[in-house]
């Protein structure tokens, strides 16, 4: 559960950055919004990730890697979609690029977030044995 609630913080920290560092993502909304929205990116990777990244594999390798941002922005484009047509809560984007620099944002936020947090994670337990 403590893991869970880490990565919903980290995701919300990572939507904020990326919406307040690129042009062209909007949100309108408090915290609590900016969370359910978090939760809605996390349930969107969860699900549906795997299977884009299962089908696209063979970009993915002949790419060395680099389909994975466009895998990265369509999902971040699934959840702006989700979150403003379907419950409203005020977040929108502008086009393609601001999406994919969006996703940018939140991919290299989200991974140093998750290193910090991982690093003192890992300190504590040694410390336990």
């Amino acid at each position: 559960m403590r893991n869970l609630l880490i990565r919903l913080v980290i995701n919300a920290a990572a939507l904020w950055a990326a919406i307040e560092l690129v042009p062209g993502l909007g949100y309108e909304g408090d915290v609590v919004t900016l969370f359910i929205i978090a939760v809605i990116f996390g349930v969107v990777n969860a699900l549906v990730r795997p299977l884009l990244i299962m089908l696209s594999c063979p970009l993915i390798v002949l790419t060395l890697g680099l389909f994975v941002l466009i895998v990265n922005t369509a999902l971040l484009s699934l959840t702006i979609w989700i979150s403003s047509e379907v419950f409203n809560l005020g977040v929108s984007s502008t086009g393609f690029w601001a999406t994919f620099f969006g996703a940018l944002v939140i991919s290299i936020v989200s991974g140093l977030l998750s290193l910090l947090l991982k690093d003192n994670n890992e300190q504590s337990r040694r410390r336990k044995k």
